[in-house]
C-alpha cells in the first residue's frame, strides 16, 4: 500500500533541562529535513497542511509544538524567542540532523529568524510573518493576559460547536477544500487545548521586543500576502531589505498565500547550494 503523504507521526525528545519537545515528522522520510513553525496558536498538527507538497518536493517534514503548545512542555514564564535555538539544537540533535532549512508562517516567522543562531540551519522562509514589535489587536490585548486567554477560550469553544469554517474565517476569506479546513481547525483546537497561555506569551513578546536582524547570516526569502489583514505588509519587506533577503508579494490573504505558495517555500527553502 504507497502511504499517505499528508499523514503525520508524533514524537518526542527530552530537552537537557528536562521538559518534553513534541513534533510532528511527516513528507518524505529521506528528503532534506526542513524544521516548520506553526502560527500562534498553532501545534504540530499544522503540518498536515505542508505534508502533501513536502513529499512531492523530496522534503522531510519537521514541525514542532512550541513550548506550552500541544504535547511539549511549558517553559519558564520569560521564555521566548531568543531561547529557542537551543530547544531547537535538541531537535535537530534527536533526529540526527546536521544540517535544516527553517520556515516559520504567522507568528512562526520570529522563531525561524531566531532559530539562524544555530549554524545548522542553512536557509530561513517566512510566510505571512508577523514582525515584532507588532501593532495589532491581539499585541494590545496581550497586555492584558486575562483577556488573550478568555477570547481564546471562547473562541476555542465557539469553533468546536460551529466547526472548521468558523476557524478558517479567522485566516482567509476563500473557500477552501474540507481537508484544508479540517486540518486548519485541528491545529487551531491542539493548541489551546492546554489553554491559552502560550498564546498570550508569544504575543506579549511580539508587542514588546523587537528582531535582532544582525544575528540572521543565512539567506532569507518572505512571501507576504497583499490583502494580508492579519500580519501587515510593510514591516516584512522592511525587514527582509535589511537582511538583504529575497521578498515576494502575493495576491492573497494571510491564509491564502501559505496555500499558494507552500510548495515554492518549501522547495526553496530545502535547496541545497
Amino acid at each position: 500500500m504507497t502511504p499517505d503523504p499528508t499523514q503525520l507521526s508524533t514524537d518526542a525528545c527530552t530537552l537537557p533541562d528536562g521538559r518534553t519537545l513534541s513534533y510532528a515528522s511527516g513528507g518524505d522520510p529521506d528528503g532534506v529535513p526542513v524544521v516548520v513553525h506553526h502560527g500562534t496558536p498553532g501545534s504540530r498538527l499544522f503540518g498536515a497542511l505542508l505534508s502533501g507538497p513536502a513529499a512531492e518536493a523530496g522534503v522531510r517534514l519537521l514541525v514542532p509544538d512550541r513550548p506550552g503548545y500541544g504535547r511539549s512542555s511549558p517553559p519558564a514564564a520569560e521564555w521566548s524567542w531568543e531561547d529557542w535555538p537551543a530547544d531547537l539544537g535538541g531537535l535537530l540533535d534527536a533526529e540526527s540532523v546536521e544540517r535544516a532549512g527553517v520556515l516559520g508562517f504567522s507568528g512562526g516567522g520570529p522563531f525561524a529568524l531566531a532559530a539562524a543562531s544555530d549554524d545548522r540551519v542553512a536557509r530561513v522562509g517566512l510566510v505571512s510573518s508577523v514582525v515584532p514589535p507588532a501593532e495589532n489587536a491581539l499585541a494590545t490585548l496581550a497586555s492584558v493576559p486575562f483577556a488573550l486567554r478568555a477570547m481564546f477560550r471562547i473562541s476555542d469553544a465557539v469553533a468546536s460547536i460551529s466547526g472548521p469554517s468558523a476557524v478558517v474565517s479567522q485566516y482567509t476569506d476563500r473557500s477552501v477544500s474540507d481537508p484544508v479546513a479540517e486540518a486548519v481547525a485541528a491545529d487551531f483546537h491542539e493548541a489551546l487545548d492546554r489553554g491559552a497561555r502560550a498564546v498570550e506569551r508569544e504575543n506579549r513578546a511580539f508587542a514588546n521586543a523587537s528582531l535582532h536582524a544582525d544575528s540572521v547570516g543565512v539567506p532569507v526569502r518572505a512571501w507576504h500576502g497583499t490583502t494580508d489583514e492579519n500580519t501587515p505588509l510593510s514591516p516584512v519587506r522592511s525587514l527582509i531589505d535589511e537582511l538583504d533577503g529575497t521578498f515576494e508579494t502575493v495576491e492573497a490573504d494571510h491564509l491564502g498565500t501559505l496555500l499558494d505558495r507552500r510548495a515554492a517555500a518549501l522547495e526553496w527553502v530545502a535547496r541545497e547550494e
